[in-house]
């Protein structure tokens, strides 16, 4: 049983073939992928199931925090298991998502959430940028 599919476990959730191939997906993935990318993987591997099978899945890990929903200002959801805390640099020529963390700047949000009086539970940071000398394509 792979970590998701323990996590998931742990979590109550029924683990059903076509959902263990959804996790495996989400597992395997080394980017953000939408919806239509991780039914387009899964009905690679199974093509049994159905967009509304990803869907539910999706909702429902997202539900029980172990997958991060992100917008990223493109008209559509992208997904990525919540393994740990980092953030991201969205590169708004390309659509690439770069992933960072910063141990300077976890402390500076700290320090901004005790400075207003509050305990820091949860955030998300999203930069959105241009490659410094990048020309913009017409």
């Amino acid at each position: 049983m792979s970590e998701l599919e323990q996590r998931c476990a742990e979590a109550g959730l029924k683990m059903t073939g076509q959902r263990k191939i959804i996790l495996q997906v989400l597992g395997d993935a080394q980017d953000h992928p939408s919806v239509e990318d991780v039914y387009d993987r899964a009905k690679a591997i199974d093509s049994s199931i159905s967009i509304a099978t990803v869907y539910r899945t999706l909702n429902l890990l997202d539900e029980l925090d172990l997958v991060m929903k992100h917008e990223f200002q493109e008209g559509y959801s992208r997904y990525e298991v919540n393994w740990d805390h980092h953030h991201h640099l969205v590169d708004l020529e390309t659509g690439e998502v770069i992933e960072f963390q910063n141990d300077e700047l976890e402390a500076l949000k700290e320090k901004i959430a005790l400075d207003l009086g509050y305990d820091l539970i949860d955030h998300r940071l999203e930069l959105y940028g241009k490659k410094i000398g990048s020309k913009k394509k017409k």
